[in-house]
């Protein structure tokens, strides 16, 4: 059991839950059943791959030393500490009441093409319409509803993994 909580072990299952999560949403979600993102998937979708990029560093590299460990830690957390936000506020924006729903604007890329930086991220967190619609449920849960239980999932694993930056799997010689 401690050689699947050890740090590297951990590092590389954040990696393989990235790829489940990235190829769900991908395949599945968007290729399979023709759901298209919103701007709110779309940010969470770049929270889970700076996830992903951090641990694929942290599993390949296995740093020894705590500065390095801490440094990818937090690089990681930020990522999933993103994804974790945006879809907490996706959730809310679903049950907000059908009158206080925001109206739908443009889409991101006009945004993205036409705006700065810093207004593109207020318009999205903002919300608006099209991501508050529920296109699709599964066990009675939205789409971004299972993100934020897998999203918290893997902060709860990020909290095994700073555990295990300051009390290391002892091994045998």
């Amino acid at each position: 059991m401690q050689k699947l909580t050890n740090y590297r072990s951990l590092q590389v299952f954040l990696v393989f839950m990235t790829v489940i999560g990235m190829s769900y949403a991908l395949f599945f979600l968007q290729r399979y059943m023709g759901l298209s993102p919103c701007p709110l998937c779309i940010f969470q979708r770049i929270g889970l791959m700076v996830m992903g990029a951090f641990a694929l560093i942290a599993a390949l590299f296995n740093p020894k030393t705590l500065g390095l460990r801490l440094i990818l830690w937090l690089g990681s957390l930020a990522g999933i500490g993103w994804a974790t936000t945006v879809a907490a506020r996706h959730v809310w924006l679903q049950h907000l009441p059908a009158d206080q729903v925001p109206s739908c604007g443009p889409g991101l890329d006009y945004w993205l093409d036409t705006l700065p930086m810093q207004q593109v991220l207020k318009e999205v967190f903002a919300g608006s319409g099209e991501c508050a619609t529920i296109d699709w449920t599964f066990m009675g849960l939205s789409i971004p509803e299972q993100s934020l239980i897998f999203f918290s999932i893997l902060l709860l694993v990020h909290i095994l993994i700073l555990w295990r930056i300051f009390r290391p799997v002892k091994t045998l010689a």
